[in-house]
């Protein structure tokens, strides 16, 4: 069975590049553009892992890490961040405090998201 992931990000050229990059790996991805339409998504899919940026606007990557948390203790969520008001590590650093399992700071090389994936989920048949 095909791993599913979930990718949340405001930024649409970014949001498309991860899927894109993801369904060439053969993975099933959704795609959402804040935090509730995240939730939303998850609630009803559960995918394998979500890929959450932090800074986006009606609800940002912190509180959808926390809340994916509170839902799901063993949710795997990989952060990613290009900074905003406050610097990216700053951010990451919450976001891994928070339960995030991996971050990665914006912008960052597919290998190094597509390795992050298969590290948490493994790859899809």
């Amino acid at each position: 069975m095909k791993k599913r992931i979930l990718v949340i990000d405001d930024d649409v050229q970014f949001r498309t590049m991860i899927v894109e990059m993801l369904e060439r790996k053969n993975y099933t991805v959704y795609a959402a553009g804040d935090g509730e339409e995240g939730l939303r998504i998850w609630e009803e899919l559960e995918p394998d892992m979500v890929i959450t940026d932090i800074i986006m606007p009606n609800r940002e990557g912190i509180e959808t890490i926390m809340e994916l948390k509170r839902k799901n203790k063993d949710v795997k969520i990989i952060a990613i961040s290009g900074g905003g008001r406050i610097d990216a590590k700053d951010n990451l650093h919450s976001a891994k405090l928070l339960g995030a399992t991996i971050t990665l700071t914006k912008p960052f090389e597919s290998d190094k998201l597509i390795d992050s994936v298969q590290q948490l989920i493994g790859f899809s048949n």
